[in-house]
């Protein structure tokens, strides 16, 4: 990642960095889109696609994993007795209505947007094709990633790293709400967690330091893809997609 020079928005009157990626993989927790309870918040889905938008228009290519754990969280649901296959396929499909609710507020944005399904549901969705989602990116359409990878036992994180290699995104943005990064600790528990800047996989993975699941560590380390663990607050997802150094990076050795 290169340090950004600034361009000027004529329009809304502001200076901000050029853009320092090229193509990233951002991923929005299902929590997020119902802002804590069930269901989605328009005006909070509203505001993410404002700030996606910006970078947009100014030649990031977008693709978006969202999760569904504001309808169902699989392996919540298999702790209450339900078989753990069929809860996480429920998941998927919460993942998708999150999907299409995105899509539509990027549209009111006036960004041209596609949504990719891993499970096939041609009435609403594109099936997920990589190089289909290159095209569209290259073509300055967001892309957004629904029904998780299609098979159980896979987190959104997971998917998220294993979408961003498919695509071969420069980097993966992992959005948090309430936590700007990664900490030495449970900061919300831990008086004495202190936030950590910069961090490799193998200190991440070493340390046990759980805010993203492992195997999506594991991913991009063994694949050297740099992941930035940011969070939401103060306009963080524009900040993060035009490559602004907010939050905690984490990279390879």
């Amino acid at each position: 990642m290169s340090e950004p020079s600034l361009t000027v928005d004529l329009e809304a009157g502001t200076v901000h960095p050029r853009p320092a990626y090229q193509r990233v993989l951002l991923k929005l927790s299902g929590e997020f889109f119902g802002n804590g309870r069930v269901g989605v918040d328009p005006d909070v889905i509203a505001q993410v696609a404002r700030e996606i938008a910006g970078p947009v228009k100014q030649g990031v290519q977008v693709a978006i994993v969202v999760g569904g754990g504001n309808f169902f969280r699989g392996a919540e649901l298999s702790q209450r007795g339900m078989e753990r296959s069929r809860a996480d396929y429920m998941g998927m499909l919460g993942t998708v209505m999150n999907a299409l609710a995105l899509q539509d507020f990027l549209e009111q944005q006036d960004v041209a947007t596609r949504v990719q399904t891993a499970i096939t549901m041609g009435q609403v969705a594109e099936p997920y094709i990589p190089r289909r989602a290159i095209r569209h990116m290259e073509k300055g359409r967001v892309v957004i990633f629904g029904a998780g990878a299609g098979m159980p036992y896979f987190s959104t994180d997971t998917v998220a790293a294993q979408r961003a290699l498919e695509v071969r995104a420069d980097a993966v943005l992992m959005a948090k709400n309430g936590v700007d990064g990664v900490y030495t600790g449970d900061p919300r528990t831990d008086p004495t967690a202190t936030k950590i800047e910069s961090i490799s996989y193998a200190e991440a993975l070493r340390k046990n330091l759980r805010v993203v699941d492992t195997t999506a560590f594991s991913l991009c380390m063994d694949n050297r893809l740099p992941m930035i663990v940011f969070g939401m607050e103060g306009q963080g997802v524009a900040r993060a997609l035009r490559g602004e150094r907010i939050g905690t990076q984490v990279i390879a050795d």
